[in-house]
């Protein structure tokens, strides 16, 4: 067994895209085309692409873009005005001149302008920032602002401590409004249009909105028609979505349209990704599970009536890339059409009476696409992955226009790394068939036996592999563990998003299972043909729900899963996020909910744990964890645990030393490996990076 610790810290998610060169392209749209920032050969290169004249040449800047350049504002479609948050209120900057009015004057604490309902408080703070930009939508013609009010004066107080305030002085108290699942009181918006020219502001009438965390009540599932504002409106049980129609001059509010269902209605799988668009005129592309797959359907967004269904299939619209109004023709990214991989996204096209579907992309690539805000052509990232991302411009009948990069992967393929291995296996029901990825070790000798590791992910709005090149959220743990000498397994258990109603709602009011029995099926499958898979030496390790599902691993699996890191953990659902409790768990009652906490786990934990908090956690507070603590020496289990005492959700400033103890807890209590004295050097906070990607 090999331990690579210096490829496995180059592996980790902060450095593992500085070893492909030239990976996948972010367009800098101009009105003309669009420049892009790739490192090649080690150093930062610009480019400027014309895809109609069919050119890329170097540059040696970026365009300017819209606006000041804060990107804690959003910037009017025609560039002139900004609007900015001060304090509870909205306020409108003149990009010309700098100049700056209140749009609204009322806000106050708990009760202010497009703010959002779910608190990143400490982790903002840390980096520097003092909020999030405002949650508006600019009309088309850059007169009005969409935004909401958020009344969160009736919702439970929750606390922190923070024991080191910067100074070193006494410890402070922070509070925020954190509902559970089952208050009485919730978050509430009301939607407001704001006149930037005569300073009206006109309320949508009726009830307030319930807010959740992950469900579509949020300002990006609204938008702006020709002359009225349309949003989507969801009940606390999820078991219905209505699309409203708000007149920007009286506020009066009209049903449009509303669908039900025995479970949940979503508009995405994917938790709040958009599939809903509404085309030119009068007519609305509507996502939809009803006929057991996710599909378009156009309606009359006037009169609410259904005028045809456009896609159909065993297979499910991913997103809508492009409507062309004049050919009568929607684009979109679909999954479930490469046999090989459900996951993989095929560029498609169809005619919106339903007729004329083909893939524009005929092959078994996954793709990753960027539309051009014109419609008139896209900028396609094509790889799997074993197959390095090759990025072009094309046009909508697949046409190459521009060829932009071609990665090199020769400093990844240095350190060790080899592509995952994609598998199909049998979930636990012995029927449904799943897939996953294997990463192996480094310089694998398929006569050697290597420990194996798992690491689950229970939220049933996001995958746990990624189905391209780039590893995603989870690869990069999984690639490092990989470096260190263990066989991971990564599975996409029932109840994860991207295929059939039926596989996503295997997760419905299922959020005690975690999926963990299809982890299980699935590794001890796979090991019946690979003897090089030693099912003595297993572990499990995730974070946030992630550290739920391990100790529900442990708990449910003792004598499977020998030892365990479990980080950041909602371990006790009934007093987490009222939206992650109801959303997975609800609506139900209060046995209902106990059956998603681990706590009546802790006795029947029998591998070595490890358990990590950050002390400043505002996502999932630090109590999750202690709670649990005290369950285990209640009954005098041995375990270890570490407090990072500043340390938020993500623990970001201290991953060098959490990430050392995760390594060093696996190798010794799974692999059976005296830990070595390695250090792994600690990454500063890069402003400017977290501050491009906020923008």
């Amino acid at each position: 067994m090999k331990l690579d610790l210096q490829a496995a810290e180059a592996l980790l998610r902060t450095n593992r895209p500085r070893l492909i060169d030239a990976g996948k392209i972010t367009p800098l749209w101009t009105d003309d085309g669009f420049a892009y920032q790739v490192t090649r050969d080690g150093e930062d290169k610009l480019y400027a692409v014309d895809p109609i004249a069919r050119t890329r040449t170097r540059t040696e800047s970026l365009p300017a873009q819209p606006g000041t350049g804060d990107f804690l504002a959003v910037v009017s479609p025609d560039g002139k005005h900004e609007v900015i948050r001060r304090g509870p209120d909205l306020w409108l900057r003149t990009v010309a001149d700098g100049t700056e009015r209140p749009l609204t004057t009322d806000g106050e604490t708990d009760n202010d302008y497009g703010t959002n309902s779910f608190s990143v408080d400490v982790l903002l703070g840390k980096i520097g920032i003092p909020h999030l930009p405002p949650a508006v939508v600019w009309s088309p013609d850059s007169t009005r602002v969409l935004t909401h009010q958020l009344d969160r004066r009736k919702v439970r107080e929750t606390h922190l401590i923070d024991v080191l305030p910067e100074g070193d002085g006494a410890p402070q108290l922070l509070t925020q409004r954190y509902a559970f699942p089952d208050d009485e009181h919730l978050p509430e918006q009301r939607y407001v249009v704001l006149d930037i020219t005569s300073g009206t502001a006109v309320r949508a009438e009726g009830e307030p909105q319930l807010v959740g965390v992950l469900s579509p009540i949020t300002i990006e599932w609204a938008w702006w028609s020709e002359d009225a504002v349309y949003f989507m409106e969801q009940p606390r049980d999820q078991r219905s979505l209505t699309l409203k129609r708000l007149d920007p001059r009286t506020g009066a509010v009209q049903e449009v349209l509303t669908e039900t269902g025995d479970t949940r209605i979503e508009p995405n799988q994917y938790g709040q990704e958009a599939a809903v668009t509404q085309t030119a005129g009068d007519e609305l592309l509507w996502y939809s599970q009803r006929d057991g797959w996710p599909h378009l359907y156009r309606y009359d967004v006037r009169a609410g009536e259904l005028l045809n269904q456009v896609t159909s299939g065993e297979w499910g619209v991913r997103r809508i890339l492009h409507v062309d109004e004049t050919e009568r023709v929607v684009y979109f990214l679909a999954v479930g059409l490469v046999a090989d991989s459900p996951y993989r996204q095929s560029v498609c096209r169809v005619n919106l009476d339903g007729t004329g579907f083909a893939r524009v992309l005929d092959d078994d690539l996954h793709h990753d696409v960027s539309a051009a805000p014109n419609g008139r052509y896209f900028v396609d990232t094509a790889s799997t992955v074993a197959q390095a991302p090759v990025s072009t411009v094309r046009s909508w009948t697949g046409e190459l226009l521009v060829e932009l990069e071609q990665a090199d992967v020769t400093r990844l393929l240095a350190t060790g790394w080899q592509p995952p291995e994609e598998f199909r296996a049998l979930a636990a029901d012995g029927v449904t068939e799943i897939f996953g990825l294997i990463h192996k070790p480094h310089d694998f000798d398929p006569t050697a036996s290597y420990p194996v590791l798992n690491s689950p992910y229970p939220g049933p709005h996001i995958n746990r592999t990624a189905p391209g090149y780039d590893p995603g959220h989870f690869g990069p743990d999984a690639e490092a563990f990989a470096a260190l000498g263990f066989v991971v397994v990564a599975v996409e258990g029932r109840g994860t998003p991207g295929r059939s109603k039926q596989f996503h709602d295997a997760s419905y009011r299922q959020l005690e299972t975690a999926g963990i029995v299809d982890h299980v099926a699935a590794i001890k499958e796979l090991a019946e043909t690979r003897s090089w898979m030693d099912l003595d030496r297993v572990g499990v390790y995730g974070m946030s729900g992630g550290a739920f599902a391990t100790v529900r691993a442990m708990g449910e699996f003792p004598e499977f899963f020998k030892a365990g890191v479990a980080e950041s953990g909602n371990l006790d659902n009934r007093v987490y996020l009222q939206q992650w409790g109801e959303t997975y768990a609800g609506p139900a009652g209060e046995q209902d909910y106990a059956e998603v906490s681990e706590l009546d786990l802790a006795e029947r934990i029998e591998g070595r744990l490890l358990l990590v908090h950050g002390g400043l956690d505002d996502n999932v507070q630090p109590h999750h964890t202690l709670r649990f603590v005290e369950r285990l020496i209640a009954a005098d289990k041995d375990f270890d645990l570490l407090i990072v005492p500043r340390g938020e959700h993500v623990l970001l400033g201290y991953e060098h030393h959490v990430v050392r103890r995760r390594w060093n807890h696996l190798l010794q209590h799974v692999a059976g490996i005296t830990p070595p004295g390695y250090r792994l050097k600690a990454t500063p906070i890069d402003l400017e990076v977290i501050a491009k990607m906020m923008g």
